[in-house]
């Protein structure tokens, strides 16, 4: 009997793009952008400067004519040097591995439920370079449970929220957040696909070390397989 392939499973849930943020932003509209270490114009960027980085992304997308960016999967980034949170007493080697997948919008562009499920958990993860306001939706599909996290929120996305709230494909679940309360950095939605949570509620790890990176990778697929953006 053939293996369960997580990757392969969460491609085969969608035909076509698939939005998470206003509908009103088109395939179109999306261009890629490359936040790695290997892209020497960020060199001289003073990270963790939230305007001079939205700037930047904003001239980007601009050129290209488009009006929002995305990237970032397996991304190996300089964005978190300055954070403790990544760089510690507690972690033998830097985490400063993406995981998750990037959309660059404006402050309360808003973030859209994919598909159907319920609020699995939430919770403001404060601190620089930290998610900020987050939410984890549960997920069942063909007897199979996983679940989808989004992040850098507003405060007021979770308010209201409950343990257990039912929502649909296409149902606002949230807004993007500013700098204030996104963890420091440019606007944008930090999302995520997850297999198993190992424990974890209301927070998953978005940035990994290279040590850990296979067991994530195999973990949280790239979401670009699902939402088919580009």
């Amino acid at each position: 009997m053939d293996s369960f392939n997580f990757s392969d499973f969460i491609s085969s849930l969608t035909e076509g793009f698939t939005p998470v943020i206003d509908t009103k932003y088109k395939l179109k509209d999306y261009v890629k952008i490359d936040l790695s270490q290997a892209n020497k114009e960020l060199n001289d960027m003073k990270i963790p400067s939230a305007p001079e980085f939205k700037k930047y992304i904003d001239d980007k997308v601009s050129k290209q004519k488009g009006k929002v960016a995305y990237g970032g999967y397996n991304e190996k980034r300089n964005l978190y040097q300055h954070s403790i949170i990544f760089n510690n007493d507690k972690t033998p080697s830097p985490r400063e591995i993406h995981i998750g997948l990037d959309i660059w919008c404006d402050v309360g562009t808003a973030v859209l439920a994919p598909l159907d499920g319920t609020v699995h958990s939430f919770r403001d993860n404060e601190g620089l370079g930290n998610y900020g306001p987050t939410i984890i939706l549960e997920h069942i599909v063909d007897e199979k449970t996983f679940y989808t996290l989004y992040g850098h929120l507003k405060k007021r996305s979770i308010t209201n929220l409950c343990f257990g709230q039912i929502v649909e494909a296409g149902d606002k679940i949230a807004e993007v957040g500013s700098p204030k309360v996104n963890g420091g950095y440019a606007p944008h939605l930090h999302f995520q696909i997850i297999d198993d949570l190992q424990g974890n509620s209301g927070d998953y790890p978005g940035v990994v070390a290279k040590e850990d990176l296979d067991l994530y990778l195999k973990n949280c697929p790239d979401p670009n397989l699902f939402l088919k953006i580009g």
